[in-house]
């Protein structure tokens, strides 16, 4: 039995989202500042650069996969272990890690009590990953996740969309029942969806932070001629083909 005091109550910190066993609390002001810092402190809080922790709630029947290094704290009986199956396995996510920009190892942390993760100053969004079928994200957005959901990487249909589009070759993707924290660089409340049927989307830049696993993603040219490409100032575009969601980060 553990008791937590100044955390719920304390005015400083909101709770600004909730799903499943993860709650997102935002700092309201930095209160740890010098005379020489709290200008700067108070012109970003009211900017919205606010610092934010996601909380995770295990109540035994539930477990969550958190990239390395996250963690700040956990209370109660919590256990960690490194998710890695022997030897085989470990290089296996050495070779994801490689390509994906991924840690090598997402500690799991299963149990009773409460995890916090590190601050951070950019915006957390969370996803139904049962809703997409497979989720792909794009570098670096995983925070953590329930530890049903199945971890893979997974490649670019051609090598023109890494080379063109500014994207890597490969990508972490996600699949199963089960909610994803991701770290994004806009709020959610900017972050524009699309939800296609056997339609067709193209962005003119990396600007989408996920995308379904069911979408073709190619590059190609913004007009049929190189030439118009050209004049038109617009080059290569990314192109996302077929039935499924894309999250879009419109000023990133």
């Amino acid at each position: 039995m553990f008791q937590l005091n100044n955390f719920y109550d304390n005015k400083n910190m909101k709770c600004i989202g909730q799903m499943g066993c993860y709650q997102i609390f935002e700092h309201e002001k930095d209160l740890s500042v010098s005379p020489l810092s709290a200008v700067n402190a108070y012109f970003a809080s009211e900017m919205n650069v606010r610092r934010r922790q996601v909380l995770i709630n295990l109540n035994g029947n539930n477990g969550a996969v958190v990239q390395a290094g996250a963690m700040q704290w956990m209370l109660g009986n919590v256990q960690m272990n490194t998710g890695v199956k022997g030897v085989g396995n470990f290089l296996g996510k050495m070779a994801s890690a490689a390509v994906t920009k991924e840690s090598i190892v997402k500690p799991e942390y299963v149990g009773q009590g409460l995890v916090m993760l590190e601050p951070t100053y950019k915006h957390i969004v969370c996803i139904d990953v049962s809703q997409w079928g497979t989720v792909v994200l794009d570098d670096g957005l995983f925070l953590c996740a329930d530890n049903t959901l199945q971890h893979k990487v997974v490649s670019r249909s051609n090598l023109s969309s890494a080379v063109l589009g500014g994207e890597g070759l490969f990508n972490l993707s996600l699949t199963g029942n089960g909610i994803a924290v991701l770290e994004s660089p806009v709020p959610q409340q900017e972050l524009i969806m699309f939800q296609m049927q056997n339609d067709v989307v193209k962005i003119d830049g990396n600007m989408a932070i996920a995308w379904s696993g069911s979408l073709n993603f190619t590059v190609e040219k913004s007009t049929k001629s190189l030439l118009g490409s050209a004049v038109s100032g617009e080059g290569f575009v990314n192109v996302y083909r077929g039935t499924g969601t894309i999250l879009m980060a419109p000023t990133a």
